[in-house]
């Protein structure tokens, strides 16, 4: 443990009020942490459970600052925050992942540059910063690409599909004619996570890797642990770690990863922060991924991520609250080992991610199925 840990009894800021940031304040409250949270909305996610919102934008430079003032340490559940409001923050608090670990991160052209030029193994791209550029790209991989905003855009949006045939001056505006990054298409064999802990001195934690699986561009269900290769799942630990350390993380650092058909692991993209595929983590390891991050930005040892019970989640979307009837929530809960975790979002929308369900079994791929199984009962 760091000599100048934070200790239980201090405040927490948030730099978001999200359902991640709820879940933050739900693991901190048990060790004895004070929770604050920035977010626009003051009747946010989190607003039930912490002690105070101070309602402000995430580029309000001011409002960052005020958070800062009244915790120990300031971490964050988004991206999208403006440089001059964690400048701000920082001036008053320790924030934690730097605030150049989000320059890098939240720009998606600056990230892939990032990892190329540090050596990590990445897909065949371009950047595009014109509606020519965009076009040219589509050609050059065949017309079959993953168009991605360079700024904001989470869950799908700020994305799309690229088909050969399809009209490219309506995908370019549909992503906001700015800057994006064009991905080549690969046959993929799976999608995989690693999420690594890291404290302020150095010290490092690494979950084993989940298996995710995405519909309409959204995690609909993530399994821990993934069922891979012990040879695999040593290279992903060994790549996500290795990345957490030349970026200098304190706190979380989610590493997507594609598995290609010709098994090449090459790196998606980067979260500083809790992460939806290791939403089961509660349920499936020694140390879920929210109490995690209160021990890292805080000094305290990191937990144990050994695996004592695999476990599944699967998302629910704002689409099983618009069916007509409420959702059948006592059907799932009475099967074995399922529980039910929902975010205290107000309006439900279609593809707004509402809360989800989470199943333990005796391996991985029962855990799944229970999940699923459980999620078709709503």
């Amino acid at each position: 443990m760091a000599a100048d840990a934070i200790l239980p009894g201090a405040t927490i800021g948030i730099l978001g009020g999200g359902q991640l940031g709820r879940m933050i304040a739900l693991a901190a409250r048990p060790l004895g942490y004070r929770v604050h949270v920035l977010d626009p909305d003051p009747a946010c996610a989190a607003s039930p459970v912490v002690e105070q919102v101070f309602a402000a934008a995430f580029d309000d430079a001011a409002g960052a600052e005020a958070l800062a003032r009244t915790c120990q340490v300031v971490t964050l559940e988004i991206e999208k925050l403006a440089p001059a409001s964690l400048a701000a923050a920082a001036r008053h608090s320790a924030v934690r992942p730097n605030p150049s670990v989000i320059a890098i991160v939240q720009d998606r052209v600056r990230q892939k540059a990032w990892l190329a030029e540090h050596g990590f193994p990445v897909g065949p791209y371009r950047v595009a910063r014109d509606e020519a550029a965009f076009r040219s790209a589509v050609e050059a991989y065949g017309g079959r690409v993953f168009a991605k905003s360079a700024f904001g855009g989470y869950d799908g949006r700020g994305q799309a599909n690229f088909e050969a045939g399809d009209a490219v001056g309506p995908a370019w505006q549909a992503l906001g004619g700015g800057p994006c990054v064009i991905e080549e298409a690969l046959a993929l064999e799976a999608e995989l996570s690693v999420l690594v802990a890291r404290g302020p001195t150095g010290q490092v934690a690494v979950y084993p890797p989940a298996r995710n699986h995405h519909a309409e561009r959204i995690l609909a269900w993530s399994q821990l642990p993934g069922a891979f290769s012990p040879a695999l799942t040593e290279e992903a630990q060994d790549l996500a770690r290795r990345i957490a350390e030349a970026l200098d993380v304190v706190g979380l650092l989610c590493v997507e990863l594609f598995l290609t058909k010709d098994r090449r692991l090459l790196v998606n993209e980067l979260a500083p922060r809790p992460h939806n595929s290791y939403h089961a983590s509660p349920a499936a390891c020694v140390t879920g991924q929210f109490e995690q991050l209160v021990r890292a930005v805080t000094g305290l040892p990191l937990g144990s991520t050994e695996i004592v019970a695999p476990a599944a989640i699967v998302n629910l979307l704002g689409e099983t609250w618009l069916r007509g009837a409420p959702p059948a929530f006592e059907k799932a809960l009475a099967l074995r080992g399922v529980g039910l975790t929902l975010y205290g979002k107000g309006t439900p929308w279609p593809g707004r991610k509402m809360g989800h369900l989470t199943a333990t079994a005796r391996t991985p791929e029962e855990a799944r199925a229970r999940a699923l199984q459980a999620a078709s009962l709503l």
